[in-house]
């Protein structure tokens, strides 16, 4: 390589490595919110009738609340965490995503955290994709997805003015 050239690449790769900030500020959720999600969710489902399991993910995919329901079954709780973690992943709705790539569920289906099922909800303050929500043990992903939404619909104005 020409000696010119492999300066001119150097100094493009070091202006390009300048221009990133060495912090990030990220919008990341409270565990106050996450708490409320889960609880809202649980309380949608139980004036159902149904007991399930809620799992309240942060941005990055880390665990920050999990309710199981008293009846719920226990692996409600692993299924719920698992659907939010799929909406991490794709950064939309765990139904949306599996009506689109059902090419690729069978292989997600065995990846530790992941599971491709309705249920999973993306939780955005602001515009940003703050966690994510995931529920399980309603008789049917549907039933799931519509007790998520019901608690984010509950707590709509502390997402959509969230700083």
């Amino acid at each position: 390589m020409k000696p010119l050239l492999l300066i001119a690449l150097l100094a493009a790769s070091v202006s390009a490595h300048a221009a990133q900030p060495d912090v990030l500020q990220v919008k990341q959720i409270s565990l106050e919110l996450a708490r409320d999600i889960a609880t809202a969710s649980v309380e949608a489902c139980r004036q159902n009738g149904y007991n399930v399991s809620v799992a309240v993910l942060d941005r990055a995919g880390n665990l920050q609340v999990a309710l199981r329901d008293t009846l719920a079954a226990r692996h409600t709780l692993e299924i719920a965490e698992r659907k939010a973690g799929m909406v991490i992943m794709s950064g939309i709705d765990s139904a949306e995503f599996r009506a689109a790539r059902g090419d690729i569920r069978p292989e997600l289906n065995h990846i530790d955290g992941l599971i491709v099922m309705e249920g999973g909800l993306p939780i955005r303050a602001a515009g940003s994709l703050i966690g994510a929500v995931g529920v399980s043990g309603a008789p049917g992903g549907d039933k799931d997805a519509a007790c998520a939404a019901a608690a984010l619909k509950k707590l709509e104005e502390r997402l959509e003015f969230a700083q």
